[in-house]
């Protein structure tokens, strides 16, 4: 397999078979720009170096998405640095929680593509999209990667395990902590309680809804 994907026409195929997941991923882990089109070049030239070693102990889009993490978490380092400021947050072990995680899975919320929604109502889910996406991006490194892996990309617990190198219960406790992270700041922002503001959209299906 690697003996062909390190041919000419073997890479291209390779590319073309991955670039939407890696562009897609980079985006939503880094945010939309210029820059996502840098990354993903760097990505496919790394991978296209490692292919000669690859042994196939593990599927190449998984170790594409490593590759792609590693550049991500690489991008937030040069940004911290820029802004002379240090994005940490501190974890309690309170957040594993499951109140947040409960409503992030809560699929029960209105459907965007719904066409009985009045335009009052798909205006407040585009309100409630652009805060779930504005906080996802102010989580901790790892708790991104994990819950965009998850929900975004619907990868399992032993693919991301894998692509980031983390023992399952670790992936595990990053997805719980995100979760409820991510619910206890969009429910400030709105000022609602989990429950309702799920009953408009629930915020697993608005980051299901952002694939492109």
């Amino acid at each position: 397999m690697t003996g062909n994907a390190t041919s000419v026409e073997g890479f291209t195929a390779l590319v073309r078979e991955h670039q939407t997941a890696v562009f897609r991923t980079l985006t939503r882990l880094t945010g939309a720009g210029p820059h996502v089109e840098d990354l993903a070049q760097e990505a496919f030239l790394r991978l296209y170096r490692a292919l000669p070693e690859f042994r196939g102990d593990a599927a190449i889009s998984t170790y594409l998405y490593r590759i792609v993490v590693n550049l991500a978490q690489d991008e937030w380092k040069r940004r911290r640095r820029e802004r002379g400021v240090l994005a940490s947050v501190p974890v309690d072990d309170q957040d594993l929680d499951d109140n947040g995680a409960a409503w992030l899975e809560n699929q029960a919320g209105s459907d965007l593509l719904d066409h009985g929604r009045t335009p009052e109502q798909k205006l407040s889910d585009a309100h409630l999209q652009r805060i779930v996406e504005e906080e996802l991006a102010l989580l901790p490194p790892q708790e991104r990667a994990v819950i965009v892996l998850y929900h975004q990309e619907e990868q399992t617990y032993e693919a991301i395990s894998a692509a980031l190198a983390l023992p399952i219960n670790t992936v595990r406790t990053h997805l719980h902590r995100g979760r409820k992270r991510l619910s206890d700041r969009i429910r400030l922002r709105t000022g609602e309680v989990p429950e309702a503001a799920s009953a408009k959209a629930s915020p697993a299906h608005l980051l299901a809804e952002r694939r492109v």
